[in-house]
C-alpha cells in the first residue's frame, strides 16, 4: 500500500510517498496531487528525512534510502545514469544518452528525466542543456538553481 508523508525542506514543503519499503515519490507539495493516498509513518520516511536534512546541511552527497521507482526499463536506465552524476557536478542530456549507450536518444532521455518522480535523490537537477543552459525542472528553474548553488557551496 502506498502512503505519503511530508518533509519541510529549506526550499519548501515536500511530499514523499513509499510503497514496499522504498520511496516512490519525492516532490515539492505544489507539484503533487494527492488522490486517494493516506498519510502514514514508515522507517523509510524517517531515513529519507534524516538524509535530506544532512543533504541540505551539506553533510551528505550520496543517498542510501531505498527507492521503489516506477517506470519503463528505458526510464530506469536513464535514472540509474542520473544517480551516477557526482554531487555538485553537471552533465548534459547528451552525456546521459551516451552513458546509456544511446547517443542519438538525448531527446527521449529528456522525457525520461522529466518523468523522474524522486527529486533530489535521483538528481535530475544536475542535468543541463548541451550549451550549459539551465533547462526545465519539474519544480522550476529557481529551485534547480538553488539546489545547484547548495551543492557548489558544500562541494
Amino acid at each position: 500500500m502506498r502512503i505519503l508523508n511530508t518533509y519541510d525542506s529549506p526550499l519548501g514543503r515536500m511530499v514523499m510517498c513509499c510503497e514496499d519499503g522504498g520511496i516512490t515519490d519525492l516532490c515539492f507539495e505544489k507539484d503533487f496531487h494527492v488522490i486517494g493516498l493516506k498519510r502514514g509513518e514508515s522507517p523509510v520516511f524517517d531515513q529519507c528525512k534524516r538524509e535530506l536534512d544532512r543533504y541540505f546541511a551539506g553533510d551528505l552527497t550520496e543517498f542510501t534510502v531505498p527507492l521503489n521507482l516506477k517506470g519503463t526499463p528505458f526510464q530506469h536506465s536513464v535514472w540509474d545514469q542520473l544517480m551516477k552524476i557526482p554531487y555538485g557536478e553537471l552533465v548534459t542530456y547528451l552525456d546521459i544518452a551516451k552513458g546509456i549507450g544511446k547517443p542519438k536518444a538525448f531527446r527521449v532521455v529528456g522525457v525520461a528525466i522529466k518523468s523522474n518522480r524522486v527529486l533530489i535523490i535521483v538528481p535530475c537537477h544536475r542535468v543541463v542543456g548541451v550549451n550549459g543552459q539551465m533547462t526545465g525542472y519539474s519544480a522550476g528553474i529557481e529551485i534547480k538553481k538553488q539546489l545547484l548553488d547548495l551543492e557548489y557551496k558544500y562541494r
